[in-house]
């Protein structure tokens, strides 16, 4: 079966157009829009997050005042240094948010001063299908 050059190459870009880096599985939408938002927040890029985050998110907080909060929780764990999907939860009802389609992803995270971080990213599904995240807590 003979596969044309474009269609090669969509299929070659697909997984690192997931957020998927070299060697991971092929993630669900939520695990990649998740994994993306995350990586802006590995950068310390409270104005990207804030952008690829929900309406939910962003009505409940202001930009400016979320890369104060991002930078106040991130900063002193330094670098990451390792993430692994622990595991992951899907629930239609989340408590002082409204019903729809949502994935808790929880992350074992090491940071360069915080070697037993995890991550709790909730990703929301839009209204046109796409995910977004909704809410994030580490401890």
């Amino acid at each position: 079966m003979r596969m044309s050059l474009r269609a090669a190459a969509l299929l070659l870009l697909l997984p690192f157009a997931a957020g998927a880096m070299a060697g991971d599985a092929v993630q669900d939408p939520a695990e990649a829009a998740a994994r993306v938002w995350l990586e802006a927040a590995d950068r310390g890029d409270g104005s990207e997050t804030w952008k690829l985050a929900a309406p939910l998110f962003q009505d409940s907080i202001p930009a400016a005042q979320w890369q104060q909060k991002l930078t106040a929780a991130r900063s002193p764990l330094g670098p990451l240094k390792a993430r692994k999907l622990s595991s992951t939860t899907r629930t239609s009802r989340l408590p002082g948010a409204p019903d729809g389609a949502y994935v808790v992803l929880r992350f074992d995270s090491q940071f360069e001063h915080k070697a037993g971080a995890v991550e709790t990213v909730t990703a929301m599904q839009q209204p046109d299908g796409s995910w977004r995240v909704a809410g994030y807590y580490i401890h």
